[in-house]
């Protein structure tokens, strides 16, 4: 659907994660339409409300469709969205079948439902790399949580205190953002059936909730109890929960960055970046990454709110602003978890033996 933050080759390389990038793309986003409007038809036809003659055909011409993305792409120059244009080639396809598709829906149905179901699926990646980043913490404490600290307060020295002390500062918001990802989880991933006003399947008579439930049951979604056309409030959610992990990584990194001052040697890394111009310099550039992605998501946060101002009953430009920015941010806490159970298996030394 939209390009992330690590569009640019470099900027690839540093930040970008190919797994929850898939999520997001065109092709995820095309296959997710075509789940939605089978689902529409063939739930539509269960009730009585299409013929299932017709239903079938337009069922057997959604599984050959292949749709023409330089075509897409104009429509989407033009219309803003994706969905017009895919509806148009979808329903040519169909021929006289196309009556049976896309009943009741509207553009914004769709690609909600699309959004939804990606970040339904970026939430299991995104659990198992905090679970890998915990038991990576866990490895820490038993190797080196004994050892001595110098605690410190506002940059100063301040008491005495363990590796383990400082090891359970860092792993404890990422177990508490872990316990809290099922709700945001659950919140986000729910089916979009508002139709052109946001009125819902009621539009559709007396069995449109049952047409509902039974897509939402189809697409493996929540059935909201109203239309969410407006109400952005559950992915805010989820982009402040991916703030507040990438922010915890970014304080792992940020300690991680002054325990390895030259001077200080708090923490031993078994690698790190060259520089160009001081060959003795091992640069901790995992531990600043985490910092600047951790910078990335917060910034991006007050976007997202701006986002949730919507005029009347449905928006284009609050809505392409929130396209912009949250796919970007999934990108960057997944980045962020490899990252930092990567440089966490690198620490060979930590604290002084007490």
């Amino acid at each position: 659907m939209i390009q992330t933050a690590s569009a640019s080759v470099w900027h690839a390389s540093l930040f970008g994660d190919d797994e929850l990038a898939s999520l997001f793309s065109g092709v995820a986003f095309l296959e997710r339409f075509g789940a939605f409007e089978m689902a529409l038809t063939r739930t539509l036809s269960e009730h009585g409300m299409i013929d299932a003659d017709l239903a079938e055909k337009a069922m057997a011409a959604m599984r050959g469709f292949a749709p023409d993305a330089d075509a897409m792409a104009a429509g989407m120059a033009t219309d803003g969205v994706p969905v017009p244009a895919y509806v148009r080639q979808l329903r040519a396809v169909a021929g006289d079948a196309a009556p049976a598709i896309h009943v009741g829906a509207t553009s914004q149905d769709l690609i909600d439902t699309a959004t939804a179901m990606a970040l339904r699926d970026a939430s299991g990646v995104l659990a198992g790399r905090i679970e890998a980043v915990l038991s990576a913490l866990g490895d820490l404490d038993t190797r080196f949580g004994t050892n001595m600290l110098t605690g410190r307060t506002r940059m100063q020295v301040a008491l005495p205190m363990t590796a383990g002390d400082r090891l359970s500062a860092w792993s404890t918001p990422l177990s508490s953002g872990l316990d809290r990802l099922a709700r945001v989880r659950d919140d986000a991933a729910q089916l979009q059936f508002g139709g052109p006003v946001g009125l819902g399947p009621e539009t559709l008579g007396e069995a449109g909730p049952a047409v509902a439930g039974a897509m939402a049951a189809e697409l493996g979604l929540r059935l909201p109890a109203r239309s969410w056309h407006t109400d952005r409030s559950a992915f805010v959610a989820f982009g402040n929960w991916l703030s507040m992990v990438t922010g915890a990584l970014g304080k792992i990194g940020q300690d991680v960055a002054l325990m390895a001052q030259q001077g200080i040697d708090e923490i031993g890394l078994s690698s790190g970046g060259s520089s160009s111009a001081m060959p003795h310099k091992h640069n901790p550039v995992l531990a600043e990454k985490l910092v600047t992605l951790a910078r990335f998501n917060a910034i991006q946060i007050g976007g997202l709110h701006q986002a949730q101002v919507h005029e009347q009953e449905r928006s284009g430009g609050a809505w392409m602003l929130e396209w912009m920015i949250l796919p970007p941010m999934v990108e960057a806490a997944g980045r962020a978890l490899i990252d930092a159970e990567a440089m966490l298996r690198l620490v060979k030394g930590m604290g002084r033996p007490g």
